[in-house]
């Protein structure tokens, strides 16, 4: 399908899908004319793309987590070094939480401060 249809088919614009290509999240074959053609698979592909962005993920961690992605939601099977890659993330986002809950204490710290 070209890629007009590949985003009506998922609600993703042609400019955000031309970028997942370009990240190696897609793959599509060129016409002699220079139009991009994807599988049927795309579909299923770039659901897992969006709900794996949902999930946090960035760019460079879904093109790692991809091959592992079964269904839409997606299911992740065990791949190679996906377990030591979702921990990373896990730690990661642990670690912003850390960090964004000690700027919120201090911030709350100031605000009673400045209200007493």
């Amino acid at each position: 399908m070209k890629i007009g249809e590949l985003s009506r088919r998922t609600g993703v614009s042609q400019r955000l899908l031309r970028y997942y290509e370009q990240q190696g999240l897609l793959t599509s074959q060129r016409a002699p004319s220079g139009y991009r053609y994807y599988p049927a698979e795309a579909i299923t592909a770039v659901a897992q793309i969006r709900n794996l962005l949902a999930a946090g993920l960035n760019t460079e961690t879904i093109r790692t987590v991809l091959p592992c992605a079964r269904g839409e939601l997606p299911v992740l099977e065990p791949c190679p070094n996906l377990l030591a890659t979702l921990r990373t993330e896990l730690t990661a986002i642990d670690d912003r939480l850390t960090c964004l809950q000690q700027t919120r204490t201090a911030l709350a710290t100031y605000l009673a401060a400045t209200e007493a």
